[in-house]
Formats: structure tokens, C-alpha cells, sequence
């Protein structure tokens, strides 16, 4: 992996970094010269990340709908290192379900992970960290198309695309600067999950490829090189904004 020391000395908070985007963020993030916490809620997977990241990470296991997870995981963050510089808040999630067969539970679930996790992991971060950080938020081009079946993810990221414009008003006293990143389809383990069995993902994937213009899926580490440029200085008179890292999808 070729890298410019870009974020060296830096430390950064990657939520939901145990695989996909999260992981291969939070490898690019360690090549590029920071400290990487990452969170997730299942220890196994937590270890194994952990474990290929190196003396540069810690993991934490942690759900960011929970408010006292959240409390424990900042707790933690301040006693190690005492600050913050970067939070990409990668935790979230969804599934597909028509208008009319969504349940309440759907509902709480992605709202609650998606919209809730993300607003409390960064307003709870807020206390450590440093003026002039990044902020960068998982958002998804869903969010500003009409993807059949999504409605409910779809509105929890338009949601989160509204916090990037909001809480850059909010935090602009401090030089915070806080972005969204709004991948397409990559090709992760979370988006296969969306399918119920490999053919029917493989057969969802030909159909997502058919209206991608670059004509291939994404790979997890085109987003993560996106987002290490939204962290890092390279991107320091950009705030407020929405980066489609979606193969032309959104735009065309």
C-alpha cells in the first residue's frame, strides 16, 4: 500500500471497523501514520481486526445505539490518548422491505444505528476533540436517489447527508470540519448480507452494475482512500459537502 504519511501522529475513531469500509479505512488510516480505535459488537471479529491492524489500533467493542456503550468507549479513548482527531462514524445498516410490509422494529433498528448512533457518537466525541478535526459521515447515495424497496435506509442516510450541512454551521467556531462520504455499491460483506443467499447477491449485484457508468461494483478500499482524504489535511478548505464515491451512479 502506497502512502504519504498524510495523518501521522494523528488519532482517529472508525465505528463499525471490524470489516468492509470500516476495516479497510481503518488499514488505510494505520498505513498513512495514525492511531485507529474501531468499535464493533462482536468480540471475535473485533479481535481479528485488531489483530491484522497492529500496534497502532485498539478495539473496543461497542453498539453506538447504545448511549452507555458510547459513554464507556469515549472513557476509554480519553484515558489512552486524551484526544481526538479524526471520527469517521462507519457503524450502520439496512434492509430491504416494501412500503407497506415495514415493521416498527425495521424502523427502530436503522434509525436507531443509522441516525441516533451517529449523532450521539458525535456529539459525545465532541469534548475530545481538537479544533480544527475531521468529521467525516457514512452517508449513502441512496440517500439522494429512489432505490425501489429502501425507503427506510434511504431516509436515515438523507439524514445523516443533513447533519454534514447542519453540524458544519454548528462547529464552525471550532474549524471542525465534518463531510459525508456517500458510497454506491461496494462490494462488501454488508451488502451481500442484504441478499439471502449467494445467488440471489450475486444476481442483486448484476443488476446494481448494469446503472454503474465505470460498469464494476466498488471495492472497499476506493471508499477508504476517499475518506482518508476527507481526514487529512489534503481536504482542508472542504467542509459541509457530500463526496459520491459511487462509480458516476448518482450523477449520470
Amino acid at each position: 500500500m502506497e502512502t504519504s504519511q498524510k495523518l501521522i501522529g494523528k488519532v482517529a475513531l472508525i465505528t463499525g471497523g471490524t470489516t468492509g469500509i470500516g476495516l479497510a479505512t481503518a488499514q488505510r488510516f494505520v498505513a498513512e501514520g495514525a492511531f485507529v480505535f474501531i468499535t464493533g459488537r462482536r468480540q471475535a471479529e473485533l479481535d481479528a481486526a485488531v489483530q491484522l491492524l497492529g500496534s497502532q489500533a485498539t478495539g473496543v467493542r461497542s453498539d453506538v445505539a447504545s448511549l452507555p456503550d458510547l459513554d464507556q468507549l469515549f472513557a476509554r479513548i480519553k484515558e489512552e490518548k486524551g484526544h481526538l482527531d479524526i471520527v469517521f462514524t462507519n457503524a450502520g445498516g439496512g434492509e430491504f422491505a416494501p412500503l407497506g410490509g415495514i415493521s416498527e422494529a425495521q424502523f427502530d433498528k436503522e434509525f436507531g444505528v443509522n441516525v441516533k448512533g451517529t449523532l450521539f457518537t458525535v456529539q459525545k466525541a465532541l469534548p475530545l476533540l481538537r479544533d480544527g478535526a475531521s468529521v467525516v459521515l457514512m452517508s449513502s447515495n441512496a440517500g439522494s436517489t429512489g432505490t425501489e424497496n429502501f425507503s427506510v435506509y434511504s431516509a436515515t442516510k438523507a439524514a445523516v447527508r443533513s447533519f454534514a450541512r447542519t453540524w458544519t454551521a454548528d462547529l464552525k467556531a471550532r474549524r471542525i470540519r465534518v463531510n459525508a462520504i456517500s458510497p454506491g455499491p461496494i462490494d462488501t460483506p454488508g451488502l451481500n448480507g442484504l441478499a439471502p443467499d449467494a445467488a440471489t447477491a450475486e444476481h442483486m449485484k448484476g443488476f446494481m452494475m448494469a446503472g454503474i457508468p465505470l460498469g464494476r461494483m466498488g471495492q472497499a478500499d476506493e471508499v477508504a482512500k476517499a475518506v482518508t482524504f476527507l481526514a487529512s489535511d489534503d481536504s482542508s478548505f472542504i467542509t459541509g459537502t457530500e463526496l459520491f464515491v459511487d462509480g458516476g451512479m448518482t450523477q449520470v
